[in-house]
């Protein structure tokens, strides 16, 4: 399977994103990639509006558009998007919450994965205003099954395992709009290899592009993009990595690689409880 990282900065026009999205299927499409992936908050910029007031739900304008795309290109497409969920009352105030949600369409797929873990941490707060999800969602990609997972969840093993473990997970997709500040480099290096690792599957992670690129590096400008995309063996080997800015990368996935891997390394079946 190939499959192509589209890494580039949304911004805050929906519309504006979309066209961009769906010039890049073509492009990866050109390329030979079966599975196209783009960012976390591509359909919208974190930090650029209100997010309750664009978001759609999977039968709406943004994901059938690409959905249509998907289907022109004969691809499969993992995109970042938000959708409505639900609606409570905190301290007086009405918060239309939403879902953080990785659309996967194509090849007769058409669903979404919620944000499980939401991201608390570093001074922010996603949960004020998103709804955590509950289920793990895994799909099968040219008879390869893949699983998804956004950002934040990078940093809770578990559930990569229990994807490896309990779906028959052989790839996870990841996309991430990760914060930049002191050492997020090096987190986010550690984190993504060692998923893949815990797991031994291949981890496809598909970032924003550092607003600002290389020359704004290492300031903490909150979820907007670290860039550093990857693909990434199940050994924890990167086969493919993206810098600062945007760019695409084409990688080939070998599915027999998580077969000798995990046979070398049977950590999926040996835990013990503590």
């Amino acid at each position: 399977m190939k499959v192509s990282v589209e890494q580039f900065t949304s911004g805050p026009v929906v519309g504006d994103n979309l066209a961009v999205m769906v010039a890049r299927i073509g492009e990866a499409a050109a390329a030979g990639a079966d599975l196209v992936v783009f960012p976390e908050a591509a359909m919208k910029a974190f930090n650029s509006g209100r997010l309750d007031e664009v978001a759609e739900p999977l039968d709406g304008p943004f994901a059938t558009a690409l959905a249509a795309a998907a289907a022109t290109h004969g691809v499969v497409v993992v995109a970042g998007m938000f959708t409505p969920a639900d609606v409570v009352e905190r301290e007086g105030k009405t918060i239309r919450r939403i879902h953080n949600t990785a659309l996967v369409t194509g090849g007769g797929i058409h669903t979404g994965y919620n944000k499980i873990h939401c991201y608390d941490a570093f001074g922010f707060r996603e949960s004020d205003t998103v709804k955590p999800g509950g289920s793990l969602v895994a799909v099968d990609v040219n008879g390869t099954r893949v699983g998804l997972a956004i950002c934040y969840d990078l940093r809770f093993p578990e559930q990569f395992i229990a994807y490896a473990r309990e779906e028959g997970v052989r790839v996870m997709v990841v996309p991430t709009s990760f914060s930049d500040g002191p050492g997020k480099l090096e987190q986010w290096r550690l984190i993504t290899r060692a998923r893949a690792l815990d797991s031994t599957c291949w981890l496809v992670a598909a970032g924003q592009a550092r607003p600002g690129g290389a020359d704004k590096a290492g300031t903490d400008d909150g979820p907007t993009g670290l860039g550093f995309s990857a693909v990434i063996d199940p050994t924890g080997r990167p086969v493919a990595e993206a810098g600062y800015g945007p760019q695409r990368l084409i990688a080939d996935i070998d599915d027999t690689v998580v077969d000798s891997v995990r046979r070398a390394l049977p950590v999926l079946g040996a835990d013990r409880q503590l």
